[in-house]
């Protein structure tokens, strides 16, 4: 399978980086296109590949195309694509979109194969996120007749694959900012609130990162209820209640609809454990 990439961003160089970096009898990184010339330059030389200043031409030398574009250029590329004729007919095509299916790509050019190939995976620089990227888990949907194939290049480069619906792929997207991107505005809240007690910056990291660095290790290492301490998880009510006594609207709301989600992990881990006056305390409303 010959591979190109159409997009030379953050996903387009970390994609490429790791094709090129495990090529074989079975999988070769083509290259490059990008409507910035100079960073499909740029991004062929990271990867010892090529690059193209017209996309029929990586359409017509790649077997598979991978779209690295951001989300509201996908279906301008597709178009693209369906303009070079003859030589796009058949392409297996995969765009990296979380939240897109395959579906649109597939209403606009019903004549290759149409893929979503997402790595749940936080990629956040051009030239480091590959070093860690075996650790992505992919998922897929598409076409059936060859999703097989492309789970197989995945599997083969040693990631864990999920093939998935279609119809599923926002709510799928949705899990994957609750655990990341979500996790950083409640990181961010935090410091916002040491602050108010006085902190600076400085302090404020040396004070909260060993403490969401272990306690996502802990997780990381073994699940949920392992992981959770604290107030709720001790069923320590009037803590809990002096929490809320001081938090503003938008950090008491937050904090009580995450801490009934903690009720319900500490009850599986505390099987047996009486939380119903917990709960009762944050399902209540605060008076104005």
């Amino acid at each position: 399978m010959k591979i190109g990439i159409i997009g030379a961003g953050k996903m387009g160089y970390t994609l490429g980086k790791h094709f090129s970096l495990n090529q074989s009898d079975k999988i070769q990184l083509v290259g490059y296109y990008s409507k910035n010339l100079l960073s499909a330059v740029d991004a062929a030389q990271f990867t010892n590949s090529d690059y193209f200043d017209s996309i029929e031409n990586i359409v017509a030398l790649s077997d598979v195309l991978f779209i690295t574009v951001p989300d509201g250029e996908i279906t301008n590329v597709v178009h693209l694509i369906k303009e070079c004729s003859e030589t796009a007919r058949g392409k297996i095509i995969c765009h990296t979109s979380g939240a897109l299916s395959s579906a649109q790509m597939k209403s606009i050019f019903s004549e290759a194969y149409m893929y979503s190939v997402h790595p749940i995976y936080a990629v956040n620089s051009k030239k480091e996120a590959y070093k860690d990227f075996d650790d992505a888990f992919i998922t897929i949907e598409g076409d059936i007749e060859y999703l097989e194939v492309i789970k197989d290049i995945f599997e083969n480069l040693g990631h864990k694959v999920k093939i998935i619906s279609p119809d599923d792929k926002v709510k799928y997207h949705g899990a994957a900012v609750f655990s990341s991107n979500l996790v950083i505005g409640l990181y961010h809240m935090a410091q916002e609130l040491l602050m108010q007690c006085g902190f600076d910056d400085d302090e404020v990291d040396l004070a909260l990162k060993p403490l969401f660095f272990n306690n996502a290790k802990k997780l990381y290492e073994t699940n949920c209820e392992a992981a959770l301490t604290g107030p709720v998880e001790r069923c320590d009510i009037d803590t809990v209640q002096k929490h809320l006594s001081v938090l503003d609207k938008e950090y008491y709301r937050v904090y009580k609809l995450l801490s009934n989600q903690l009720v319900n992990i500490a009850e599986i881990k505390n099987e047996g454990k009486d939380y119903s006056n917990l709960y009762k305390i944050l399902n209540c409303e605060k008076d104005d």
